[in-house]
């Protein structure tokens, strides 16, 4: 089973970044997540929206530094602090249980077209129009003083987007390719260790098709996408996506929102979700179930048990065809 732990999951809406008030979320992440990984063996990725959004403003900001931190370093930054908070909780959580925290790397598109015998790439759309949250949300003044705000070493403006009653920076959240290191969690599942990686959907990367070395990206990867796509790589039999909300809502915020509990990937994708919120998770769960025929849920962290259990949060099944 591989599960996705939303950002909000380990830091909550409103909630001061301190290190203690994180430590305190990772706490009750461990509570959720004990019971089911007695049942089964668990890969656990985890988002990092407020933790680089974090790290970032204060990079931009640091009078020390001639430029600031790229993204894809201040990426690796969060997994090894994410990873090292819910090692360390896991493990004494579950007693007798081998743990492992692994910085990852994403492949993703950038450059590419194509030439006789080479592969380059077109560029992916994701880096014309920014849609992933990160950081925490601002008021009006404080956002727009954020948006004017320019990064020392490019002349442009940090965009921001609407998320819920405030404004949030967005950055470009490239398609993920493939996890470089999935070989080697396979590897450690079959060694029956329970393994935390693809945090903040990994470190973003792309490779020269010469050499295969990697070079950083100025990204932050969808961790749902990349969950969904290293559970399909690890032949999972089930995507777990955890989150602050108990499941999908059709028209959510609207007066006719109502649970959607039992669904498929056609129907989910006709749910018109936002960009940045649920719409990921949505895509994500759905892609899982297509290309696998295994099942995906999404629903609150708390309910993790419940969810998996079928009597909580949204399964997202395989379209049935009549023949």
């Amino acid at each position: 089973m591989v599960v996705a732990l939303g950002g909000n999951a380990l830091l909550h809406r409103g909630e001061r970044p301190d290190a203690a008030v994180q430590q305190a979320n990772v706490d009750g992440v461990a509570t959720a997540l004990a019971a089911p990984a007695h049942d089964h063996e668990l890969v656990i990725t985890h988002g990092n929206g407020p933790q680089i959004g974090l790290l970032a403003g204060e990079s931009a900001t640091d009078p020390a530094l001639s430029a600031p931190y790229p993204l894809h370093l201040l990426g690796a930054q969060t997994q090894g602090m994410i990873g090292s908070l819910l090692a360390r909780t896991l493990h004494d959580a579950l007693p007798g249980h081998r743990i492992a925290a692994l910085v990852t790397h994403t492949l993703v598109h950038t450059l590419v077209h194509t030439l006789v015998h080479t592969l380059v790439r077109v560029d992916d759309p994701a880096f014309e129009h920014p849609t992933k949250f990160v950081g925490q949300a601002s008021g009006e003044d404080d956002a727009r003083a954020l948006a004017r705000h320019r990064d020392r070493d490019r002349d442009r403006d940090r965009p921001m987007a609407r998320d819920g009653k405030g404004r949030r920076r967005v950055v470009p959240s490239p398609v993920p390719e493939r996890v470089v290191e999935t070989d080697t969690i396979h590897e450690l599942l079959g060694a029956g260790v329970l393994v935390i990686c693809a945090g903040g959907g990994g470190v973003p990367v792309t490779t020269d098709r010469d050499t295969g070395a990697l070079t950083g990206v100025e990204a932050v990867v969808d961790k749902d996408l990349t969950a969904a796509l290293l559970a399909e790589h690890l032949r999972a039999d089930f995507l777990l996506i955890l989150t602050d909300v108990p499941c999908v809502y059709e028209g959510y915020g609207s007066p006719d929102q109502r649970p959607l509990l039992g669904t498929t990937p056609a129907q989910l994708r006709r749910g018109g979700f936002p960009d940045g919120s649920m719409r990921p998770k949505a895509e994500a769960a759905a892609r899982f179930v297509e290309r696998t025929g295994g099942l995906a849920a999404i629903g609150a962290l708390d309910a993790a048990y419940e969810i998996v259990h079928g009597r909580s949060g949204t399964l997202v099944r395989p379209d049935l065809t009549v023949g």
